[in-house]
């Protein structure tokens, strides 16, 4: 079993790991996100719905420091993201966030372990560490025998599942996933979705989950429901 993941020293028991309060997004003269507000705590799965254009993956991007924000403020671990400065926000990013992404994103020229030990490399963990994080999640999600194989020499699923672990490695308190089985196949989306399910389980992860699918909504304790940047309903499931 996976170690769980610390909790940053920065958030208080009953705080939320996420805060998004009146949060503004607008490209080109055009907003598209509208006063969202947003609490996601530690340990939750929260799934984002809504059609195409409704601001999904726009707002995954702010929460996770990719797009600066045009209003609100935005708290990830008790650090304001909109108060940071570039080389803080890459910093804050690297160490707090895991995000899998639906096309993978994998490192073309490196194998299944090398991109999985790629962000322990990027924080200056020992190498005898890193091995035994990749080694660890390599049996956890199921691809050891694939461990040296380049991504191109792997199944959408296996390459997914190397995402998944390259995500967790560094062992995040929080994970964005954005349409993470959009582009697999029903069986291997269904696998990939219990597997994400089981490890945010087991390390009391923030899963924070863009998608079209019910079936991935289905492993979320709640959905908000988002049309044209603005949160409309919410559902809780547990």
């Amino acid at each position: 079993m996976l170690s769980p993941t610390p909790s940053a020293s920065a958030v208080a028991p009953d705080a939320p790991i996420v805060r998004a309060s009146g949060v503004r997004k607008s490209y080109d003269g055009r907003e598209i996100l509208h006063g969202i507000e947003l609490r996601l705590a530690v340990g939750e799965r929260v799934a984002l719905m809504g059609p195409s254009g409704s601001g999904k993956t726009t707002l995954l991007n702010c929460l996770g420091g990719v797009d600066r924000i045009d209003g609100g403020e935005i708290e990830l671990c008790g650090q304001a993201l909109h108060r940071l400065d570039r080389t803080a926000l890459a910093a804050v990013r690297r160490r707090w966030l895991g995000t899998i992404f639906q096309f993978f994103h994998l490192l073309p020229t490196l194998t299944a372990a090398e991109n999985i030990e790629f962000p322990l490399q990027l924080l200056g963990v020992p190498r005898r560490e890193r091995e035994a994080r990749v080694r660890e999640l390599l049996e956890r999600v199921g691809i050891a025998p694939r461990a040296h194989a380049l991504p191109g020499q792997l199944s959408g699923g296996e390459m997914q599942r190397t995402a998944i672990a390259r995500a967790l490695v560094h062992r995040p308190p929080v994970l964005l996933a954005d349409e993470p089985t959009g582009n697999l196949d029903s069986a291997s989306g269904g696998r990939i979705l219990a597997l994400l399910r089981e490890l945010s389980e087991e390390t009391r992860t923030a899963l924070l989950l863009v998608t079209h699918s019910a079936e991935a909504a289905a492993i979320c304790h709640r959905v908000l429901h988002l049309r044209d940047g603005a949160v409309v309903a919410e559902d809780v499931r547990a």
